[in-house]
């Protein structure tokens, strides 16, 4: 495992479901899904986006259907639509990891995030090792071991009193949001 990789996991259970969401952490973070996304303005920090997710035009991984949707005219290709997304930035060091963080939370369609994570690996990233993202935190100083832990015992609780007794552990910064202002 290298701390200077950019990784990426979907970062819901696994399953069809309203919303999915796939997670990027590393320095190639937003050079990664740039070329996914078809945005209307840059991301910013601590912003949700909405936007769409394309296939891009120089995707180097294959789509596995058959047949060919693109668009072509001339010499020029059109990305073709999969979802609508909501895309969220977290800058370095303001983030749970500490690393630059992207989130895509598109449908929760499991194609659509398998695509995802497929488009990011041939642009750089690596799949990220089960509980690698709390990993980083834990390694940068974001969480200490105390902390980290809770975050294991709050996934894997089973009734509501172990998931209070697990937060209430942590005291840990959220990895879905973290306060940029509590800590630089």
């Amino acid at each position: 495992m290298n701390l200077d990789d950019t990784i990426v996991a979907i970062a819901t259970p696994p399953g069809r479901g309203g919303i999915g969401v796939v997670r990027l952490a590393g320095p190639e973070a937003r050079a990664i899904v740039q070329p996914m996304l078809r945005l209307t303005r840059e991301l910013e920090p601590n912003r949700a986006t909405r936007c769409d997710l394309v296939e891009p035009c120089d995707a180097d991984t294959p789509v596995r259907e058959t047949a060919d949707i693109s668009t072509t005219q001339g010499a020029t290709t059109t990305p073709i639509r999969i979802d609508e997304v909501v895309v969220t930035y977290f800058a370095k060091p303001h983030s749970y990891t500490t690393d630059d963080i992207v989130e895509i939370s598109a449908h929760g369609s499991p194609v659509v995030l398998r695509r995802v994570v497929e488009l990011s690996l041939a642009r750089g990233a690596r799949l990220a090792e089960p509980g690698e993202f709390t990993m980083r935190a834990f390694l940068n100083g974001r969480l200490d071991l105390t902390q980290a832990e809770a975050v294991r015992d709050l996934i894997d609780s089973q009734t509501l009193f172990q998931a209070k007794v697990a937060a209430s552990n942590s005291k840990a910064p959220s990895p879905i949001a973290s306060n940029p202002s509590s800590r630089n």
